[in-house]
């Protein structure tokens, strides 16, 4: 799945109804200095009068390389990702990967690999900003 977000080019969810921000009960995180919704396996990001596709892009802070020394504490070690598995799907490059304790969860084999951190948003829903430690991002923000 390609990623448009930088390129000018918006990759638009089609027929979306439900206008993510604080309160909309979707986990948000911070992509690329704004903040995103976690919907239904689809990473969306309110732009003007639609909402866009974002995918978490291969990068050091997300890399794709097999870890099968990975230990989580956040599932059993026999724990099965995929739908249904209770972990948010999370698009990653060209695949999904699972939100896990902070972290993106990839199933591999008889492991899971660990694609890097996840950095959570959290909201105020009083101005509609997200707060990750000492910064400020707002939710009007739409593209870099």
């Amino acid at each position: 799945m390609p990623s448009l977000q930088n390129t000018g080019v918006c990759k638009e969810h089609k027929d979306h109804n439900h206008e993510h921000g604080p309160n909309c009960g979707h986990t948000a995180i911070i992509h690329l200095g704004h903040v995103d919704y976690l919907h239904d396996g689809h990473l969306h990001h309110p732009h003007q009068d639609h909402v866009d596709e974002h995918v978490i892009q291969v990068s050091r802070q997300n890399p794709v390389e097999c870890t099968p020394n990975h230990k989580c504490g956040g599932h059993d070690k026999n724990h099965k990702h995929g739908p249904g598995c209770g972990h948010e799907a999370v698009p990653h490059g060209d695949h999904t990967d699972y939100l896990v304790n902070g972290h993106l969860h990839h199933p591999h084999g008889d492991h899971c690999d660990d694609h890097g951190a996840i950095q959570l948003a959290v909201t105020k829903p009083s101005d509609a900003t997200a707060t990750i430690g000492e910064s400020q991002v707002w939710k009007e923000d739409h593209h870099n």
